[in-house]
């Protein structure tokens, strides 16, 4: 096996080259078809909404099947094997939460975003500008994270050491300038195509994972004869923790030998990991967004069904991926490439192509895989922006600024410029974020959603006393409370250092301004959230029962959805 970096010679480095241009030119010229389609405010926001169940639901696993899930969750099954998979079920069963108690609903419900269904029947402007800032928050986070991938991974593929350059770009001249790429495609994929481009792109990149990520599974699964016991026991033994390596308790819910504490705190962060993972899902504003791409709310719930069939079928293969780079790559030179495990895939990829082809369709098969993962990253941040510039435009600019007086096409190019200002925002942090450790980021994003917007989302639904005060409380009070818990908790100070004396949270390991144990906050900032918002509303005695009751109704039956909420 050799490495990423010795394959990467000029031969190598042109494939790479070619398959990522011919890709983004792919989905510029899909950007500029959808920009001749889009005219209207529903057009830009949500693609007129028609697309069929399919479609959609392939966009839907687009969108939510990031790298973080591609290259993660195949580096951590390869480095923690059990565990990993958990990540796997976690993301996979949230799934259920969407289908059963939010798709439909809100499709029915809103128009363009998920505040017109929060505050229907609330004061307006609060509830808009609140929704807002927790779409902003969750987006942001949630994209620093790609787009920091985006940036390592094209250093990593073109396999620039220290002291080298290609094309006269060092290592790290080489992330600014893949972040800088992806920022700069987000905004031309949002700006022009709008909604229509996005999910056009989401569907390109779901089915180019699905076939990438199949096509690895039977290579490796025909290395083994197509028995997945041997591989599972070539996992285990070449990852130098023998059958332990098939069982709980390698990455989360640790037990520590003489530490009740420590134990229990690890339990925790596993309950508190799951709980977030399953209840963010329905909360996550580029996910929300996509139920009004659909004509009606059986649409809605057929592109979940259908999205739970896609996710379910690639999270199967990444137990495959996982298992498979463990036994034919090692857990050592994984590490050794990545200490979190993302190049698993792309070094798994190569692997098997070296063993059917030899040494240039290794190359290639890394190449493509490496493609893959950046139209990974692509669709995902094309999803973000569009649903943070929708936010921008459609809740806060018109709602709020104008009160709802915006014409369609005012509101569409101010979520233009929003789109434009988002990417910058993002391309400017996630510069300076690049040397950090963001792996937390995406779990961040999930508790936020869980903690700030599913209860607010679930209580506008199904609570008649439901007002003002406690969806402004609920959004806050889930939001600071998630932010506020993970700030001092061991992720940003007083985890220590690895091996290499390398500080494992985000402040050098000399800083320590921790109290709260958990890595994770889901587990204490998710019912607060709620609590927040039931008492936030007791303590307020604004109540709309016939406001209610209409909103039932179009839930119901979707009556009037297709209306602006204000009034």
């Amino acid at each position: 096996m050799i490495t990423l970096a010795q394959a990467s010679g000029s031969q190598e480095r042109l494939i790479t080259v070619i398959l990522f241009g011919l890709l983004i030119a792919t989905t510029i010229g899909i950007t500029v078809w959808a920009s001749r389609r889009t005219k209207s405010a529903t057009d830009f926001h949500s693609a007129g909404r028609g697309f069929s169940g399919i479609q959609n639901g392939f966009a839907i696993g687009g969108d939510y099947m990031s790298a973080a899930s591609f290259l993660g969750i195949a580096g951590m099954i390869a480095l923690f094997g059990y565990d990993g998979f958990l990540y796997s079920i976690g993301f996979l069963v949230a799934w259920l939460v969407a289908l059963l108690l939010v798709a439909e609903l809100l499709r029915n419900s809103g128009r363009f975003t998920m505040a017109d269904v929060v505050s229907y029947r609330m004061r307006q402007r609060s509830v808009r500008t609140a929704a807002s800032v927790s779409t902003l928050t969750v987006s942001i986070f949630y994209l620093l994270a790609q787009m920091v991938g985006a940036g390592a991974l094209v250093a990593l593929l073109l396999g620039i050491e220290e002291g080298e350059t290609y094309l006269g770009m060092s290592a790290d001249t080489t992330k600014i300038v893949g972040i800088v790429v992806v920022g700069i495609l987000m905004v031309i994929y949002v700006s022009f195509g709008g909604m229509t481009g996005t999910t056009w792109v989401q569907i390109v990149k779901a089915v180019m994972l699905m076939g990438g990520a199949l096509l690895v599974t039977l290579l490796v699964l025909a290395i083994y004869d197509f028995n997945l016991g041997s591989l599972m026991n070539d996992a285990a033994a070449a990852s130098g923790a023998g059958d332990a390596f098939l069982e709980p308790g390698q990455r989360y819910g640790v037990e520590v030998a003489g530490d009740a504490w420590q134990t229990m705190v690890n339990k925790l962060d596993l309950i508190s990991l799951g709980l977030a993972l399953v209840l963010g899902t329905a909360g996550l504003p580029h996910i929300l967004i996509r139920f009004y791409t659909v004509p009606d709310s059986r649409t809605a719930r057929k592109s979940v069904n259908w999205a739970i069939g896609i996710i379910g079928c690639f999270y199967l293969l990444t137990l495959v991926l996982g298992f498979g780079a463990a036994a034919l790559v090692g857990a050592e030179a994984i590490a050794g490439q990545n200490s979190a495990g993302n190049t698993a895939a792309p070094m798994l990829a190569q692997e098997v192509g070296d063993h059917f082809g030899g040494e240039f369709w290794g190359a290639v098969m890394l190449a493509f895989i490496a493609a893959v993962a950046f139209a990974t990253i692509l669709s995902t941040v094309a999803g973000l922006t569009i649903a943070s510039s929708s936010s921008l435009a459609h809740d806060f600019y018109n709602a709020v600024l104008r009160k709802g007086q915006a014409s369609e096409k005012e509101e569409v190019r101010v979520a233009r410029f929003a789109a434009i200002g988002v990417g910058a925002v993002a391309i400017v942090l996630a510069v300076f974020s690049q040397n950090l450790n963001v792996a937390f980021l995406v779990a961040l994003a999930f508790a936020i959603a869980a903690s700030a917007n599913l209860p607010v989302i679930l209580l506008s639904l199904f609570w008649r006393r439901f007002n003002t005060t406690g969806a402004l409380a609920g959004i806050y009070g889930g939001l600071i409370s998630s932010v506020g818990l993970v700030f001092f908790s061991p992720v940003v100070s007083g985890k220590g250092v690895d091996a290499e004396g390398n500080s494992l949270s985000l402040f050098p390991a000399s800083v320590d301004f921790h109290w709260f144990p958990l890595e994770n906050p889901g587990l204490v900032s998710i019912p607060l959230g709620l609590l927040c918002a039931i008492v936030g509303t007791l303590l307020s005695k604004e109540s709309d029962d016939e406001r209610f009751a209409r909103l039932q109704v179009r839930a119901l039956t979707g009556a009037g959805a297709e209306r602006a909420s204000s009034h």
